[in-house]
């Protein structure tokens, strides 16, 4: 089978499984999720779908996101995608409005619970950045490749080369996230990356403002987001006041006009300041309370996840990058993926009679392996608990074993956000070289694997929970055994065999 056909057979078989083309209201796509929208939750088959080998989980927020990992979901989201637009070109013209009135109820009722106010801020905050990521993983691993080749001294004429391909996107990363944050916000995009633009334009270095004269991308990517919702405001105001027939030529002029000179002489000095800051603290954060922090930071990284605040960390992630050229939080965030592995490997080896958990475990790890934490988390360390708590510590350690080499001077940083786990080794940059920037990374992620198994083999299970989640719960309940010819020893409602 050619890929293209696996993924349309995945695509394929997921679709029956989410109520069909009429359910789906909306489809995109991150790192390693498919995000659906639905209009009736009900019709979801949720057991059927986390049993197709492809699906690694599911996970509901505001939408609702199958895990196929990454890579995966990239290729198959465009085969979903136009398998529900074959559908629905299909469907009878009322369906739509019946599948929409019977989840109406629910669908208010999940918003509900899920979108206060600072949440709703967050995801816009994460929608603005998501979409770069792709963009700063290859940009990443060009300028690694880059620096291994200049440190080697191999390649001379073309290492000059990989540096421009390497460092023009984060030349003009505030011209993307100007554009993401208009559209996010609800005004015109190119308004939003057209204002953005000043920030990173060459005469702003003519300016003074405050006595100082401005340098080209002071503000970052925190100016930039600010500019284009303050661009965005202008518009809208236009829009209410503008008539009609002058709106085409006067709201665009006076949204740039007025945003620009804002950004020039107010927001670009208050976002520089803004991010030297957040650099100068995360740098003095970790060499001064490096084991600490980090020991902080590794623990609670999951809990902030399961919380959706872990989106207020991607503008500073961003920032860290675009000031130092890589971030030093990433590193020991992604211990919070290894202690979940350690203790997938102890639930594993706890619990030797639960065929199916330990399944779960065995196709799960890989991923995990990689930094992709979802199937682990859902389908393992949540539903049991304590082996969750567990997790977080072997996170808090490797964090800390990592913040602690900080704090001795050897910094440990990601060119790029998104990946985590192996996945982040090409990705990796220091002050002390590629050699020993990478061993401590690897002795974090040791480090994070043996606590959060010794941790959850020890810990993580009482008494109680031995004698509940160990047990075969596909085993034939003991009965008068069955004899004569034809005798299979099924039973069609087997009982869970007791431990």
């Amino acid at each position: 089978m050619s890929t293209d056909d696996k993924n349309r057979a995945i695509a394929a078989a997921i679709l029956p499984l989410v109520g069909g083309a009429g359910n789906i209201s909306s489809v995109a796509h991150c790192m390693t999720r498919l995000r659906l929208g639905l209009r009736d939750r009900s019709l979801v088959r949720d057991e059927a779908l986390k049993a197709l080998p492809s699906v690694m989980g599911v996970v509901e927020d505001d939408t609702y996101q199958i895990v196929l990992g990454p890579g995966t979901v990239a290729r198959v989201t465009p085969e979903f995608e136009a398998l529900v637009a074959a559908g629905a070109a299909q469907a009878p013209a009322h369906s739509a409005e019946e599948l929409a009135d019977r989840g109406a109820a629910l669908k208010a009722a999940r918003k509900a619970k899920n979108a206060t106010p600072f949440k709703l801020f967050l995801r816009k905050i994460a929608n603005i950045f998501v979409p770069l990521i792709p963009a700063l993983i290859g940009c990443g691993i060009i300028a690694g490749l880059n620096g291994l080749l200049v440190n080697l001294g191999l390649l001379p004429g073309v290492t000059p080369a990989l540096a421009a391909i390497a460092s023009g996107f984060m030349a003009l990363i505030a011209v993307f996230v100007g554009y993401n944050t208009a559209k996010e916000f609800g005004g015109t995009p190119i308004l939003g990356g057209a204002v953005a633009a000043i920030i990173v334009y060459a005469g702003v270095a003519k300016v003074e403002v405050f006595g100082q004269a401005l340098s080209p991308g002071q503000g970052g990517v925190l100016g930039a987001l600010g500019a284009a919702v303050l661009a965005v405001h202008v518009e809208k105001w236009c829009r209410r006041r503008v008539p009609e027939s002058l709106d085409v030529l006067v709201t665009p002029t006076l949204t740039v006009l007025v945003s620009g000179l804002v950004t020039i002489y107010g927001l670009m000095f208050v976002a520089g300041e803004i991010s030297q800051g957040i650099g100068d603290f995360a740098d003095w954060l970790l060499e001064n309370a490096g084991a600490g922090a980090g020991f902080l930071l590794g623990g609670l990284f999951l809990p902030l996840v399961m919380l959706g605040l872990h989106q207020a960390l991607i503008p500073i992630h961003t920032t860290l990058i675009e000031q130092q050229g890589y971030t030093v939080l990433l590193p020991i965030l992604a211990m919070a993926g290894a202690g979940q592995v350690g203790a997938a490997m102890a639930v594993y080896l706890k619990l030797p009679h639960n065929g199916s958990l330990r399944r779960t475990v065995k196709s799960a790890l890989p991923a995990g392996f990689l930094g992709v934490g979802e199937p682990l988390i859902y389908g393992v360390s949540l539903p049991l608990g304590r082996p969750f708590v567990t997790a977080c510590v072997g996170g808090a350690f490797g964090g800390g074993f990592i913040g602690l080499f900080t704090m001795l001077g050897d910094k440990v940083g990601s060119t790029a956000i998104g990946p985590s786990g192996w996945a982040l080794f090409p990705l990796l940059d220091g002050d002390k070289g590629l050699g020993t920037t990478l061993a401590i990374y690897a002795g974090g992620l040791v480090v994070g694997y043996l606590v959060g198994f010794a941790a959850t083999y020890f810990w993580g299970f009482s008494r109680e929970m031995i004698e509940e989640f160990d047990v075969d719960t596909e085993a034939v309940a003991p009965g008068p055994v069955a004899t004569g010819p034809g005798a299979t020893g099924r039973d069609p409602e087997p009982e869970p065999a007791q431990a």
